[in-house]
């Protein structure tokens, strides 16, 4: 990251050279972003006293190079190149360390990760900001004690101002020094204001801090990454951002159109945000592995990009907290672009709305945490033509959505999930170029008439995870929604709706009854867009087959849920005429086929019937599984049809759930490498006695097993060196 201290630490480094007594000879070379190999050159010559007859004798790079190694080879040398931005070729520039005799080394500063990696660096130390003691030391320092002593709360008030610089010392160094002279609380207050609204007033931001920071910004390659980069900006300060649902919202704002299709977005999605966070603009959570934050200096930054350099400053509005969301704050709602709400109340929206407000230009509205926004006030989405992204998610308690949305045409992303929406009307076909709906856990939706979705042409993605079906209520309400409603029967009449449209491709879906599994079964096209699916209480379903041409189809598939499903028995995989030579096995040789390519998450709960998982097998891209409640099985994979020596089983399983599997005996037969395996619950699997563990089992990854102690203590192992191995892992299940 930009301003964290990398030069000052690295001219430390240098002067403490200058003032001892060594033999070494220092060079130092600003590099920056316009250096060039001969500009390098040049300053290591100078310092290396190459005479200048000599030196102008050496007509190219080569020459010159040789000319430095010559030197260099004879000396203990260190190096000091300051503010890489681009790999630099050390033996072009005539820098060699091999077969050094000398131990010279070579230091270097660079704001990005993956730097270090194209440099080879041996070892790699990343400047992290100040903690908090050191960064009010620092900002105090420069305030200066005649400024913190000229009023009894200067003191208070600058602990505030530090903590809003989290840590970061250009920072904590530019604001201070323009707080030197503020000797009253008014203009103190107002500093802090003016930190959390606009902190590029504030004297020496523009020029010191976000310029400088900018660097990072011009760095990124192409106009996509650094809109989604800018984009992160409408997530409040210290927000920890679910990396998949950034994603969700670079693939409605279109930001990602140059893939291909939509899973290639998503792909392209987690690149972009590895190359963010490898440049130091995005940083990982550390409790949280898919999730990603911004430094609120480097989000002050990109508020600042976003807004035309401050001179739009309307453009990007984030509302945090009650508090914030005042009369005042409205009118600069006219000209935004793009707004997000969080953690406001409706009482808050309707005190600031007694008539609709008039945003022409807004694009994108976020709402989220807002759980005690129970309704929006008449009209408040009327004077929105040009919105693009609608997300709702956050305002959970809602039941109805508002009449004015179903005007809004120029939709494209609406995203109604964890709402309590009972029901959307037939005006929501007027929407023709929204191109993803989004209903996930919306367990109080009832109603979509039947002609809304096959009358909107644009759609290519339709989310409806987990949800309950109309005829899954108790009668009295089940009659009330039947008729003219796609998810009165099971999922049959949705698929069938969703399978007209051209340019569907992505789906998740929740299914109820076999007619529906069969339609799915049916549909190549179905199959190809499916991404998760969730078959539920489907009460005649006694075994489920699965073809390998259909597998092959469902390359996309990543989740699969099944639950409730009361006399399921057996998953078949049959091999038909592409198989091999025509054969008709249930399971396979794994080694031949290459099925569930995405497959990353299983789920199976409450199938009292289902004797085991053994078509997991070919699922070789599986990180979570989920397995509850199923009283009859006894093996996971059965014994009957594992394959010797397979080791690659669950190589990418990071964690494993077993929960009252009463007759479970066993999870495979043979030892398994488990490589990436982290957790492991087994609750209330009494007859499971042994673990397909040896000491090599989930190395160097491993962090938490959990079970019940007697189950523990029970366990059978190859020798005792093993149990010792995994005891330190255990904890006891409560």
């Amino acid at each position: 990251m930009g301003g964290v201290g990398k030069t000052t630490l690295l001219k430390k480094i240098n002067n403490y050279f200058l003032t001892t007594n060594h033999n070494f000879v220092v060079i130092w070379v600003v590099v920056s972003k316009s250096a060039s190999i001969e500009k390098v050159q040049e300053i290591i010559r100078n310092k290396l006293q190459i005479p200048d007859d000599k030196w102008k004798s050496r007509s190219s790079k080569d020459d010159k190079a040789m000319e430095i190694w010559k030197v260099l080879k004879t000396k203990k040398f260190v190096l000091l190149l300051d503010d890489i931005w681009e790999r630099l070729d050390l033996l072009q520039m005539g820098v060699s360390l091999q077969d050094d005799q000398n131990k010279s080394k070579i230091i270097f500063t660079t704001r990005s990760e993956d730097l270090c990696h194209q440099m080879k660096a041996q070892k790699r130390i990343k400047v992290e900001c100040l903690a908090p003691e050191e960064a009010l030391a620092l900002f105090q320092e420069e305030v200066g004690e005649e400024s913190l002593n000229s009023h009894p709360d200067i003191t208070r008030l600058a602990k505030v101002v530090a903590e809003e610089c989290k840590g970061l010392p250009l920072a904590l160094i530019t604001i201070g020094r323009a707080l030197a002279s503020a000797k009253t609380l008014a203009r103190w207050e107002q500093a802090i204001k003016e930190l959390r609204n606009f902190p590029a007033k504030i004297s020496g931001m523009k020029d010191e801090l976000f310029h400088r920071l900018k660097f990072s910004y011009d760095s990124l390659q192409g106009d996509t990454i650094k809109s989604c980069f800018l984009y992160c900006s409408i997530f409040p300060e210290d927000c920890e951002i679910s990396s998949n649902k950034l994603i969700e919202l670079w693939i409605g704002e279109g930001f990602l159109a140059e893939a291909g299709d939509i899973y290639e977005a998503r792909v392209l999605g987690r690149e972009l945000i590895q190359v963010l966070k490898l440049a130091c603009l995005l940083e990982p959570v550390e409790t949280q592995e898919y999730c990603v934050k911004m430094h609120d200096v480097i989000r002050d930054m990109a508020l600042w990009i976003s807004s035309e350099f401050g001179r739009e400053k309307n453009k990007v509005l984030v509302y945090d907290h009650a508090g914030l969301f005042e009369v005042q704050e409205v009118a600069r709602w006219k000209e935004a672009q793009r707004l997000s709400l969080w953690n406001i109340s409706f009482e808050e929206i309707k005190e600031v709305n007694e008539t609709p407000i008039p945003c022409p230009n807004l694009q994108t509205f976020l709402i989220r945490k807002c759980k005690d926004l129970h309704e929006f006030p008449t009209g408040f989405f009327q004077f929105m033509p040009a919105m693009r992204v609608l997300d709702l998610s956050g305002a959970s308690s809602i039941t109805e959505l508002p009449v004015e949305i179903y005007k809004l045409v120029s939709l494209e992303y609406l995203k109604l999930s964890h709402t309590k929406i009972t029901k959307l009307l037939g005006d929501l076909k007027t929407l023709r170029r929204l191109r993803c709906l989004l209903l996930d856990n919306m367990y109080s939706l009832r109603k979509i008439p039947l002609e809304v979705i096959s009358s909107l042409p644009s759609l290519q993605w339709f989310s409806q995870w987990f949800s309950i079906y109309s005829e899954h209520l108790p009668s009295a309400f089940a009659e009330a929604f039947a008729g003219d409603n796609v998810l009165f029967d099971g999922g049959r009449a949705l698929l069938e709706k969703l399978e007209s449209l051209d340019h569907m491709s992505d789906i998740s879906i929740n299914l109820y009854t076999c007619l529906s599994i069969n339609i799915l079964k049916g549909s190549h096209k179905l199959q190809r867009c499916i991404r998760r699916l969730c078959l539920k209480a489907c009460e005649d379903l006694t075994s489920l087959e699965l073809s390998s041409s259909s597998l092959r189809r469902m390359k996309h598939l990543e989740s699969l849920f099944v639950k409730d499903c009361l006399q399921l028995e057996v998953v078949q995989i049959k091999v038909g005429k592409e198989g091999r030579q025509g054969s008709d096995h249930n399971f396979p040789n794994p080694s031949l086929e290459k099925w569930f390519h995405s497959l990353h998450e299983v789920c199976i709960w409450r199938c009292p019937k289902l004797l085991d998982l053994t078509w997991l097998m070919y699922a070789q891209s599986l990180e979570y599984l989920n397995v509850q409640n199923c009283e009859s099985m006894v093996q996971l994979i059965s014994s009957d049809d594992a394959f010797e020596g397979n080791l690659s089983l669950f190589s990418r399983l990071t964690s494993l759930f077993l929960i009252n599997l009463p007759r479970l005996q066993s999870i495979y037969s043979l030892t398994l490498l488990l490589p990436s395996l982290e957790t492991i619950s087994v609750i209330d699997c009494m007859m499971l006695r042994r673990l397909p563990f040896d000491s090599n089992t989930a190395a160097n990854c491993l962090k938490k097993i959990k079970g019940n102690q007697s189950w523990w203590d029970g366990l059978q192992w190859e020798d005792e060196t093993i149990r010792q191995t995994f005891t330190k892992y255990f904890s006891r299940w409560q």
